[in-house]
């Protein structure tokens, strides 16, 4: 059986990955979280409703109700990611940004691993 530092060091070799997402509507959101974690690009997709964001487009400040979407996966799946919402979101330039995550509960990590490269 590994201790927790050896589990932890191992895990620190995957690069996980926080990728944020807003979407003009909740259905939006559903359908581009159920996608994703159905081709297991994703292990988990929080859909948050009721954002509200100001943001510069066009040379003109726009504001919008939204709702955001935070998906756990990988560095490895982020490519194949982006093309999947990209292809299913309704945005010009949608919004996704990748964080990384350099700490977390290490049966958590190893779960977000298991469950996006489960065969």
């Amino acid at each position: 059986m590994k201790s927790s530092i050896e589990q932890q060091k191992e895990q620190q070799k995957i690069a996980y990955q926080l990728v944020f997402c807003t979407c003009p509507e909740e259905e939006v959101a559903i359908n581009i979280a159920e996608n994703i974690v159905a081709q297991k690009l994703a292990a988990c997709v929080n859909v948050l409703p009721a954002l509200y964001s100001i943001y510069h487009w066009e040379e003109n400040v726009e504001s919008a109700k939204e709702n955001m979407i935070l998906i756990k996966t990988t560095q490895e799946k982020y490519a194949s990611l982006e093309r999947v919402i990209r292809s299913l979101h309704p945005y010009e330039v949608p919004e996704i940004i990748a964080i990384d995550i350099s700490n977390g509960l290490p049966d958590y990590l190893k779960w977000i691993d298991s469950s996006i490269n489960q065969a």
